[in-house]
């Protein structure tokens, strides 16, 4: 009789065994309750950026669109929280924005927006608002010029210096033998009454 209670005994325990391992087992190849995963979707701006202009007056900068990531439009929101002033700007691009800053190149008092764009994947370029007399005025950004576009192909960077607007591009197919290889084109604006010229700075 003690024998056959052992026995019983022991079957019962070797089948809890078994069945607490195929639960485990379960567990870890996820046999048991799935963990949902949430997918981050991605935001709904290519670009944004706050420009801040001075205490109390900010830019913010974004773009939009779906599809090819160059075409789209692009927003600015300006927020001057002193004098209850909120105004905006819609435009189209042709381009992807890459970076947008604020000067005030013509020290005029009124700040200016600029935003960078590149097209072609190393070509950029530049469109200029002032804001003045409560809305934003579009200030012409001038191109290469034919001549130089003859030694250009891209690569080109806007930089800031001093308060100063540089736009430099490595020269290529240069018709001038004297040109050193590696040599870069060194291009300076200046702003006045809303119209831009440009200095081409010797190396």
């Amino acid at each position: 009789m003690n024998y056959l209670k052992l026995r019983s005994f022991l079957i019962a325990a070797a089948a809890f065994f078994l069945y607490a391992c195929s639960s485990d087992q379960d567990n870890k190849t996820g046999a048991g309750p799935a963990i949902q995963t949430v997918e981050e979707k991605p935001g709904p701006f290519p670009f944004y950026k706050i420009v801040p202009v001075r205490p109390g007056l900010t830019l913010e900068v974004l773009s939009w669109g779906k599809g090819v990531d160059s075409l789209g439009g692009y927003l600015i929101l300006l927020s001057d929280s002193a004098k209850n002033d909120f105004k905006s700007l819609s435009n189209e691009r042709e381009g992807i924005i890459t970076d947008a800053w604020n000067m005030d190149l013509d020290n005029d008092g009124n700040p200016e927006v600029y935003i960078e764009f590149v097209t072609n994947k190393t070509e950029h370029d530049l469109h200029v608002y002032e804001y003045s007399r409560n809305s934003f005025q579009k200030i012409s950004f001038p191109g290469l010029s034919s001549r130089m576009k003859k030694s250009y192909a891209g690569n080109d960077k806007f930089i800031i210096k001093n308060g100063d607007l540089f736009r430099s591009f490595p020269i290529v197919n240069s018709e001038d033998t004297t040109q050193k290889a590696g040599a870069v084109k060194m291009l300076q604006y200046k702003l006045s009454g809303n119209s831009f010229s440009v200095d081409e700075i010797e190396e």
